[in-house]
């Protein structure tokens, strides 16, 4: 019989999906008469010893999380520096682990949060503390190496689909008169994996979206202006979608926000669909709408993958697993086996292969002319959007989430005064 307390914490941007993965972690652990804590806004809850006891919410809640988008636990957008210069926090994190008897760390996140759990597990070795930390995929970026695709992705790729599908049926029935070019801006700093998916919504040159911007691809204005009217000018109107991390040739991001940067030291993004609007109102004089999706892409768990609820269920049953195998800094990830019938698996990998890196998409991903999406890309991203499980509604229309009573665990070290 295994021994210890599990602590799980989410991390970074929260997807439709990430709440599946906590239900089956704390399913396992307890089928496995593991006690599991959670940590109040990711990282920060654990050096604050801000700890939630799970075993205080019922069965029915836990199962419920599996519906429920957002993140139940609270996340934060923290990233720890390296063990020399944030060791003391480390030291901390390991402190509150002692306290409470922690033998499982599983950090639910992304790039950052498979570094950070990579180096909570080497400063643990150091100190001889035996604990095993996993970390546990989460993205709608779909930027993580190794695995084949990442939870919280397929159902943030489905939405922006449907969405650019039927927006683009709106535009359609007004262009006569009314709105001529449409611009989508969808999430993806360096990866251009979501605005991919919008290219599901349509086939052929004549069916929106007529032109996706990719990160992966120097944004050049006049070329793009140029193929905006040349698509109004044969369809009649055009639907652009735009990932918000597009840049120019010599790597300024077109939608940099004064230079700002978030909490991770990233840039801070936003407005590209705006600026690509008003571009085309003023170079070539149609009207335009624009939208920016924001949290609505992450958070929609009404219009969920079935594929993607299902495999971030499974990436939290088996990180339980892998932690009570004791296979330390590793993460569980998504193995594609076959694209037709489609079939996944999942499989340990090393955190130091998953931790920093960062998988961009292909270029046989994208089209010659840099505007659209493959077939190659089509048979990779069709299976990920496939499905649907929707979430139990009320009497009153509205879907019925959880909220959990994330009751905390009394205290037993001194405040944190990082």
């Amino acid at each position: 019989m295994a021994s210890g307390t599990l602590l799980y914490a989410q991390s970074g941007g929260v997807t439709a999906v990430i709440n599946a993965t906590a239900s089956a972690v704390i399913a396992e652990a307890r089928a496995r008469k593991i006690k599991v804590l959670a940590a109040r806004n990711g990282i920060l809850g654990a050096l604050r010893e801000d700890l939630i006891d799970t075993t205080k919410e019922s069965a029915a809640a836990i199962r419920a999380l599996a519906h429920t988008p957002g993140g139940a636990f609270g996340s934060c957008r923290v990233k720890l520096k390296s063990l020399a210069q944030d060791r003391a926090k480390y030291e901390r994190l390991l402190d509150v682990f002692k306290a409470h008897n922690v033998r499982y760390f599983l950090y639910n996140g992304g790039n950052d949060s498979a570094d950070t759990a990579l180096k909570v597990s080497k400063l643990a070795a150091e100190f001889g503390y035996p604990v095993t930390c996993i970390g546990v995929p989460k993205t709608i970026d779909n930027d993580l190496a190794v695995t084949d695709c990442c939870p919280g992705f397929g159902s943030a790729a489905k939405y922006t689909a449907v969405s650019v599908r039927e927006a683009a049926l709106d535009v359609a029935a007004m262009a006569e008169t009314s709105t001529k070019v449409f611009v989508y801006e969808a999430m993806g700093r360096h990866a251009g994996w979501l605005a991919a998916a919008a290219g599901l919504a349509g086939n052929g040159p004549d069916e929106a979206p007529h032109l996706i911007l990719f990160p992966e691809r120097a944004y050049d204005e006049a070329d793009f202006l140029a193929n905006v009217k040349k698509v109004v000018e044969r369809v009649g109107y055009c639907v652009v979608v735009a990932s918000e991390g597009i840049h120019t040739a010599d790597g300024r991001f077109v939608a940099d926000a004064g230079g700002g940067k978030d909490a991770f030291g990233h840039t801070q993004l936003g407005g590209v669909a705006s600026y690509l609007a008003g571009k085309v109102k003023d170079e070539l004089g149609y009207k335009v709408h624009w939208t920016l999706p924001d949290y609505l892409q992450r958070s929609a768990r009404h219009l969920a993958s079935k594929t993607d609820v299902d495999q971030a269920m499974a990436a939290g049953k088996a990180a339980v697993q892998f932690a009570l195998k004791g296979l330390n800094s590793t993460m569980p990830v998504i193995k594609r086996v076959s694209d037709a019938p489609y079939r996944w698996k999942i499989e340990a990998a090393p955190l130091e292969k998953v931790a920093n890196h960062e998988k961009v998409m292909p270029a046989n991903f994208l089209r010659k002319d840099g505007y659209g999406i493959t077939p190659a890309a089509r048979k990779y991203l069709e299976p990920l959007i496939r499905g649907e499980t929707p979430p139990p509604y009320g009497r009153d229309g509205i879907p019925k989430y959880v909220t959990l009573k994330n009751v905390a665990i009394k205290k037993k070290l001194p405040s944190w005064q990082g």
